[in-house]
């Protein structure tokens, strides 16, 4: 079975929902079988290359810091009921994830895909590191399992570019307006972080269907 995953790399709710996931995978018949694949959304498609100052990019998405508060308040919250010690205190840039997306492909390509996102929720959410910096992804990678000296040399590249922005497209497309978003077997849409229980009706639905497939 598969779930392909539509995420960004600065959404705390994909956080949330990687753990949630987790949570649902634990003890789960079939786990072991299951095949996860990251996809790319990318929350802000018209980011400047450079990214942005996380104040100013509050400011913008949000009108008044009370406005972004409360609504970080939240997002703390949830992460904490998951372990997750958001750190949005310490994040001075809002990157352009392109590169990020480009990265998990990478990732992808040497079975180290869930590894990576791991690390890269990691680094901007708990440790405020800059995404979009080329240097900070490639250490992100090594702490995923990939070589830092290849992926740097991968990212200084244009490899997937085009394809990372076709996914978005496509997922727009399809109806995706926000993430995470899991989809199930190509089949079953799953929007949202959403509680492990729910991810494991999902998880026992698709896994059903699938076994009843001929062949």
């Amino acid at each position: 079975m598969r779930i392909d995953i539509f995420s960004d790399t600065i959404c705390p709710w994909c956080f949330i929902g990687k753990r949630r996931l987790e949570r649902a995978l634990e003890d789960h018949t079939g786990a072991e079988d299951l095949e996860i694949h990251w996809r790319a959304f990318q929350l802000n498609p018209e980011m400047p290359q450079a990214g942005m100052d996380r104040r100013l990019y509050l400011e913008t998405k949000f009108g008044t810091p009370r406005n972004a508060a409360a609504i970080y308040d939240r997002v703390a919250s949830a992460g904490a009921e998951e372990g997750i010690a958001f750190n949005f205190g310490g994040i001075a840039r809002t990157p352009n994830t392109i590169q990020s997306h480009r990265l998990l492909r990478f990732a992808d390509e040497q079975g180290r895909q869930d590894a990576v996102a791991e690390a890269l929720f990691q680094a901007y959410f708990l440790k405020g590191r800059d995404i979009g910096d080329d240097r900070v992804l490639a250490a992100a990678a090594a702490e995923g399992g990939l070589d830092e000296g290849q992926t740097l040399q991968f990212l200084e590249g244009d490899v997937y570019r085009q394809e990372v922005q076709a996914e978005d497209m496509q997922a727009r497309q399809a109806g995706i307006t926000g993430v995470p978003c899991f989809i199930f077997n190509g089949k079953y849409a799953l929007p949202g972080a959403q509680p492990p229980e729910v991810i494991r009706r999902m998880l026992d639905t698709a896994e059903q269907e699938f076994a009843a497939q001929p062949g």
